[in-house]
């Protein structure tokens, strides 16, 4: 006789939670065949939203009276020119990089309000449109590392680029190897010099890179377990017979949660994008 189908305990609740969907199955830890279709799907179709959004605005702008969505746009579009201008004194370098902090903001901001969505709703429609109730997947791209990962290499890319552009390769690769520590007069001890200072510089550029993403990987991945733990105290009220506390409970803690997770994608959206900017400032400033 078959056994019965059981409930999945809390911790294969958080699991299958954390598992993405994927081209394949991951053959070992370190993997770079594996794609996480999930994390591509979701943040291409936000960014296409913010594009979309953002052109919309566009669009509907008037030199009149603003209304409340041309009035939100503009003060957004003017808070991150400001930064800009803050960060990035090269003007005709600010004619890329403004915009392209503009669309860094939205586009995480997009991606982690899908935090805010009830934790099982996609992953449920999908396992009904799949016909498939094992299916995997996850709604929050920059609760993926390789996402945050991959956004912040590209923000390495660019501050590798605007320092060959901005100082030239000749004076980008004398920077490389004196700097932070200088240069000597003495052969011996300028080779020395140099090894350590290029030594520095590689550990700055990876440290720079690996912290941008990690930060907001971690802070995001936090929040998704935070509203999984409060969804397992809904599901331990609907199981229970004499849990009359655990729904009001769940309902309290949810939505306190919900309001302060706002100020928290609000505000990591806010530091990648300042971030951004710091970094692209340094590639254009010299030691």
């Amino acid at each position: 006789m078959a056994a019965e189908a059981h409930a999945p305990t809390a911790s294969e609740y958080i699991v299958h939670h954390l598992q993405h969907l994927q081209n394949i199955k991951q053959k070992s830890i370190v993997d770079f065949s594996v794609i996480n279709m999930d994390s591509i799907a979701v943040s291409v179709i936000l960014g296409l939203l913010g594009l979309f959004v953002m052109w919309l605005a566009a669009r509907k702008a008037t030199s009149g009276v603003p209304g409340r969505f041309q009035a939100a746009v503009e003060m957004l579009v003017e808070m991150v020119d400001n930064q800009a201008k803050a960060n990035i004194h090269n003007a005709q370098s600010r004619k890329f990089i403004a915009p392209l902090a503009l669309t860094v903001f939205v586009w995480i901001f997009l991606m982690n309000a899908m935090d805010m969505l009830p934790v099982d709703l996609l992953p449920v429609l999908w396992q009904h449109g799949t016909g498939d109730h094992h299916a995997y997947l996850r709604v929050v791209p920059t609760a993926d590392l390789s996402t945050t990962l991959g956004l912040s290499c590209g923000v390495l890319v660019l501050c590798l680029i605007y320092s060959v552009k901005i100082k030239g390769a000749g004076g980008w690769a004398h920077e490389l190897v004196t700097a932070p520590f200088g240069t000597s007069k003495n052969p011996i001890f300028a080779v020395i010099l140099g090894v350590v200072n290029l030594a520095m510089q590689i550990i700055e550029y990876v440290a720079k890179t690996v912290s941008h993403g990690m930060r907001l990987f971690g802070n995001m991945y936090a929040g998704e377990l935070v509203f999984m733990l409060i969804a397992l105290m809904g599901g331990a009220a609907a199981m229970s017979l004499s849990g009359v506390l655990l729904p009001v409970g769940h309902i309290i803690a949810g939505s306190i949660w919900a309001i302060f997770h706002i100020l928290i994608i609000t505000l990591q959206a806010f530091i990648f994008m300042m971030l951004t900017l710091i970094y692209l400032g340094q590639a254009h400033e010299a030691h």
